[in-house]
């Protein structure tokens, strides 16, 4: 019998978020962006359930040629672009955008004998990462107008507190930024995100860049995705592998962190940090066994956790557990074990099973860019 621990992820539920940043949406291109293995969720099968979506967004290039590979014809966007001429070939090739954020690409694409590059010129309008400045945007967007290599210019930016409090003045300063950059270049504009795409629809212009809210997650934390209809795609899930009791007094865990403080029922689960569950989720996380809610106590081991079964009914060996996804969010996790979700979502282990489920049917799905 294989280890119980298992990622559900619900195709469905991909394409009905997409629907939903097309209704915040409805005039503007949609970049799906499904980097890092499409947030953990798996390339390939996900890109097909998001093949309405107008374009895609990676950083990884073998992400872009794979799905170039299995026939999709979209505009891919290199979201941090290339890294050394020979990349450049690639592009033309592969028909894949670049974004361009510093002088040194601008070098290599004036110095290319490529043709037919399509690329996102970057300003910096306070995130602090990556772009032009807005004193050095101009000369750079000069010299790829004028270079032969470069067929069409997106202008875009990144905004670093669209999911924080209403109309906040970071906010308000970056965008003012970019409109006074952008209204003296008549290109197409991409500057929302998934928070922006929800609450900010000054932003939407031309393409919207969602991410997180595809896979059924809130950005902000004052919303659940129930609130904004998205649906989650994943959910992990695990079993019960074995259940003790406790005395008083009794320590559960490495460390002995955990002391009970009256007899208690306690269940073991298949799932570990090495699984990508948070190490550091303290006790009282959130679990459901058996779809009864319960509570994670001690410290998390590499491969097991331990739960609080004396409150619930009907919970044997074998019960099933959900660790995050349908009838517990993932941001409640997240929460609670002081990080993100995108976290969580990215770092589940390769070792942990996927379960893809599309038109009711499952299969199992290997982690690296496959079907």
């Amino acid at each position: 019998m294989s280890r119980p621990i298992q990622a559900y992820i619900d195709l469905a539920a991909l394409t009905h978020n997409l629907s939903i940043a097309r209704q915040h949406a409805p005039k503007a291109r949609i970049m799906a962006v499904i980097k890092a293995n499409a947030y953990g969720h798996g390339l390939l099968h996900t890109a097909h359930a998001l093949s309405d979506a107008d374009g895609f967004a990676f950083l990884e290039l073998e992400a872009a040629i794979c799905l170039r590979d299995a026939g999709f014809r979209q505009p891919m966007l290199l979201l941090e672009g290339f890294f050394s001429p020979q990349e450049l070939a690639l592009l033309e090739k592969y028909k894949l955008s670049t974004v361009v954020h510093h002088d040194e690409q601008v070098t290599m694409l004036s110095n290319c004998k490529h043709h037919g590059l399509n690329v996102f010129l970057k300003i910096n309008t306070g995130m602090n990462r990556l772009g032009f400045a807005p004193d050095q945007f101009p000369a750079a967007f000069e010299k790829l107008s004028s270079n032969p290599a470069i067929s069409q210019i997106t202008v875009m930016t990144h905004f670093a507190t669209a999911d924080g409090a209403i109309d906040n003045e970071v906010f308000k300063h970056q965008l003012q930024i970019f409109n006074q950059i952008s209204r003296y270049h008549p290109k197409p504009l991409s500057l929302a995100n998934s928070a922006a795409i929800i609450r900010y629809p000054q932003t939407h212009r031309d393409w919207i860049r969602p991410g997180l809210m595809l896979y059924g997650v809130s950005p902000f934390t004052e919303q659940t995705a129930t609130d904004l209809k998205l649906k989650p795609v994943m959910t992990l899930v695990s079993k019960i592998i074995a259940i003790h009791q406790l005395k008083k007094g009794d320590t559960v865990g490495y460390s002995g962190n955990f002391k009970a403080d009256k007899p208690m029922r306690i269940g073991i689960v298949a799932c570990g940090y090495a699984d990508g569950y948070p190490r550091h989720a303290p006790t009282g996380t959130p679990i459901l066994v058996n779809n009864q809610r319960c509570r994670l106590i001690g410290k998390l081991s590499m491969d097991m956790l331990a739960v609080d079964l004396t409150e619930t009914n009907h919970v044997h060996l074998n019960s099933p557990v959900t660790l995050w996804g349908q009838g517990l969010p993932v941001e409640e996790i997240a929460q609670a074990a002081n990080t993100i979700s995108y976290e969580l979502l990215c770092t589940l282990s390769t070792r942990v099973e996927m379960v893809v489920i599309k038109n009711d049917f499952q299969y199992q799905s290997t982690r690296v860019y496959q079907a």
